[in-house]
């Protein structure tokens, strides 16, 4: 590696403290330190957050900040004071103030996954600003129609525009079949990184028989309706529909955790599935893990969006899955064209065939296990995937 970088990494931890968006966005954190570099968590949204046990927004940052200090105290105890969680614009946890305002004075990157995060008052005129989209289809939408239901459209369209790079989970968006709007940005492919060692430990846990297939999600994030070219394109409850009769199919039990606007709970039970609250399953990282570590293997539909547009993403979430030696059956977004399928991954575009794909797995369990973890290590490896972001992103071809 050439010298060390000094690198801001900014997410929604603090937004939304709850097990799965932790390892969503601190595993850049993890990842990146591993490789060598100086690297700090911010994160100043100016949003009220989430509190995930009384189950609404709060004005006290007290809870994402306890979050905050959990993770890195159990997880990564060497960056237990490379973060900064600036809650409501004003007020600093973690790191002072002064202390982050040095660091954004002196950084080489600033990393925006999701792009949520305002950039730093003091962040230094050479810093490289990047922009990662992780919600393709959806977020180039809104750039093209800032639909007036987003909160701040203008502002965070602006902010986008603002960045130096631009890095994108569309991994199929350069495809002839891609339909996402290019908006004039030069994007740059990339995929999310998983810190291993953190799963592999997980995959030696003896699986059950009787354990459910399961998966994590929200059923509508959408606040408004999301129109492009006279089209519709959706969030994922449209795409569940097509899994909707799976259980009365199928011999092993599958298992929801689920959240979201008018997430259908009783439907659900209805046709056959188990289903657990989402944000509740898991409060903390661990509980995620162990939610993960609990199933079979993961079913999951993607967002209308994702598979319409044939982006080319895949899921966070279904990578940690691989990483503990879970098989992964989900829906095709055009990444098959892009990653290895057919052993540990198992792709679908309709019920039956994700009937056919977990028929397959259950018939070889132990082969596809094997395939998953090897997967998580070939593919998605944060060494391997921000080794190469960073060479990307310092590339002189900009």
């Amino acid at each position: 590696m050439a010298s060390p970088l000094r690198i801001i990494v900014t997410g929604l931890v603090g937004l939304y403290p709850v097990g799965g968006v932790a390892w969503d966005y601190l595993q850049y954190v993890i990842g990146l330190a591993r490789l060598g570099h100086d690297v700090y968590y911010h994160e100043d949204t100016w949003s009220w957050p989430y509190q995930p046990v009384e189950r609404q927004p709060t004005a006290d940052g007290a809870y994402s900040a306890q979050f905050l200090a959990d993770f890195f105290a159990r997880y990564a105890p060497e960056l237990s004071s490379h973060w900064h969680y600036l809650h409501l614009h004003e007020t600093s946890f973690g790191m002072d103030q002064a202390a982050f305002d040095e660091v954004a004075r002196t950084a080489d990157i600033l990393l925006n996954i999701s792009g949520a995060g305002i950039l730093p008052d003091e962040l230094s005129p050479r810093c490289v600003k990047v922009f990662v989209d992780t919600d393709p289809g959806y977020n180039q939408i809104m750039l093209s129609e800032r639909f007036a239901w987003s909160e701040n459209v203008d502002r965070w369209c602006d902010s986008v525009a603002a960045h130096d790079q631009h890095f994108t989970y569309a991994e199929n968006i350069y495809g002839d079949d891609c339909l996402i709007p290019r908006l004039g940005f030069r994007w740059k492919t990339t995929r999310f990184p998983l810190v291993t060692e953190y799963w592999e430990a997980l995959a030696s846990t003896p699986v059950p028989a009787a354990a459910p297939w399961t998966t994590v999600m929200t059923w509508n994030a959408f606040k408004g309706q999301l129109f492009y070219q006279g089209v519709e394109y959706k969030s994922k409850g449209s795409e569940f529909e097509k899994l909707m009769d799976l259980p009365r199919h199928l011999t092993v039990p599958l298992k929801v955790a689920i959240g979201g606007i008018k997430a259908p709970m009783d439907r659900l039970t209805a046709h056959g599935w188990q289903v657990v609250d989402g944000p509740q399953t898991s409060l903390t990282p661990q509980q995620y893990q162990e939610f993960i570590v609990e199933s079979r293997g993961e079913i999951s539909p993607a967002k209308h969006v994702y598979v319409a547009m044939r982006s080319g993403w895949f899921s966070c979430r279904s990578a940690c899955y691989l990483g503990s030696g879970r098989p992964v059956v989900v829906q095709d977004t055009g990444f098959s064209k892009l990653l290895p399928v057919g052993r540990g991954i198992l792709v679908f575009s309709t019920g039956e065939e994700a009937l056919a794909a977990i028929e397959a797995v259950e018939n070889d369990y132990t082969m596809h296990s094997q395939a998953a973890l090897e997967l998580a290590g070939e593919v998605f490896s944060a060494r391997k995937v921000l080794t190469r972001m960073i060479e990307d992103i310092t590339s002189d071809d900009g």
